[in-house]
């Protein structure tokens, strides 16, 4: 069985393995990327039928307005985020955003104003190197030609991760965790956050929350990869 490093050479598909030249050939991307799987509009959660937005979105809106997600955080999928997140392999964070970037419409970010990832701790910057939300939201702002923000928004707190805790705990871990830094970047303006995965929506609820509360007038989530309703 071949490694995930050895997948992730430039000449194959980073989960078939087959020998073409993009990370991730035509034929995994219409199987795992390319469906036609109905979203909430609000949080992405799939749905069964033709239903617009989940019951919990439906009963108690979020702070943010609309989310979209390339994918589902299942396998293979998240083998490749994990490798992205865990393990440094930074060009697929072109291929995740160029993924993004064909389900996005793009009246849906048309009057977006400024483009943020969604922040890390300065604490799990030091131990990563890096922050994959910004890696993949860089290729989106260049392509769609925004500001990307990489000072508006601040981590004052390194959280514990959300996949650790149990779901009735992960808002209070949010609780305070990130702060603005310029108000009047966001008054009145669209803001598109970025992250790679999107679970149970805590960690973009607390940014979204930050954000409205500050005077943004719409906050939409671009996520690559979205937990799937169970």
């Amino acid at each position: 069985m071949e490694t995930m490093a050895t997948q992730l050479l430039a000449s194959s598909c980073a989960l078939c393995g087959s020998h073409q030249a993009s990370l991730l050939c035509p034929a995994c991307r219409k199987r795992h990327i390319a469906n036609l799987r109905t979203r909430c509009r609000r949080c992405a959660i799939t749905l069964p039928g033709t239903q617009t937005h989940c019951s919990a979105c439906a009963a108690k809106p979020p702070s943010f307005d609309a989310s979209f997600a390339a994918t589902d955080y299942a396998a293979p999928i998240d083998t490749l985020v994990q490798a992205l997140k865990f393990h440094a392999h930074l060009p697929l964070a072109a291929v995740f955003a160029d993924l993004l970037m064909t389900i996005v419409p793009r009246e849906a970010v048309a009057n977006a104003a400024v483009m943020l990832a969604v922040p890390l701790s300065a604490e799990r910057i030091a131990q990563r190197g890096f922050n994959q939300a910004h890696e993949i939201a860089k290729p989106m702002a260049r392509a769609w030609r925004l500001p990307l923000a990489t000072e508006l928004c601040v981590r004052v707190r390194d959280t514990e991760p959300q996949s650790l805790l149990p779901l009735a705990q992960r808002r209070g871990n949010m609780r305070g965790a990130f702060s603005l830094m310029r108000r009047d970047t966001v008054v009145g303006q669209h803001v598109l956050l970025v992250d790679d995965v999107m679970t149970t929506g805590e960690t973009l609820e607390a940014l979204a929350a930050t954000l409205k509360r500050n005077g943004a007038a719409r906050v939409t989530n671009l996520v690559f990869a979205r937990t799937p309703a169970r």
